[in-house]
């Protein structure tokens, strides 16, 4: 998964260095790699099967990665575009505050899926909470997080210590 992508020229570069060839010009490096699939590949069962294996996913989360997102999508060799929308939302002037996600942000998220599936990829979303990662899914979103770790250990915490304290215990909520 590689972060504030900015171009098609960018995609091209990061497929090229993820894949093996003829597809790409990544090296093999060590057996590590393959140690990771069951049951475990001989060397050349890897690198036969690695590259249609292993998913190489871009995040759309600039205004230049935006702007580009058709020939993005389009790129050979990328299988997820994955949606940044805090990013994203800073970097086309539309920040989420206070969890909210302005209009203009919604449509360059609906264009960011659009772009995906007319190319036949799969895209992600960065949900911050249940609510919103099941809002997304129903959008078509492929893969889609469901909540943030510190949120979930936060909100865990909170529950926590209220029983320990033989307090009312809190709802769990989701947050932004």
């Amino acid at each position: 998964m590689i972060p504030l992508l900015r171009s098609a020229e960018e995609a091209k570069n990061i497929v090229a260095a993820a894949k093996f060839p003829p597809q790409g010009k990544r090296g093999l490096g060590s057996p590590f790699a393959m140690e990771r699939f069951n049951p475990i590949p001989t060397m050349t069962e890897y690198l036969q099967h690695a590259n249609q294996s292993l998913l190489t996913i871009v995040q759309i989360e600039t205004q230049e990665a935006l702007d580009a997102v058709e020939e993005i999508a389009e790129v050979p060799g990328i299988d997820v575009l994955f949606v940044g929308p805090f990013d994203l939302g800073n970097n086309i002037g539309y920040p989420i505050l206070d969890g909210v996600i302005q209009p203009e942000l919604e449509q360059a998220i609906d264009r960011i899926l659009a772009a995906t599936i007319t190319a036949g990829k799969k895209a992600g979303f960065f949900a911050s909470n249940g609510e919103q990662a099941k809002k997304y899914a129903d959008k078509g979103f492929h893969m889609v997080n469901a909540a943030l770790d510190t949120s979930l250990l936060q909100s865990s915490l909170e529950r926590s210590l209220a029983a320990a304290h033989g307090q009312e215990v809190p709802k769990a909520a989701g947050r932004y």
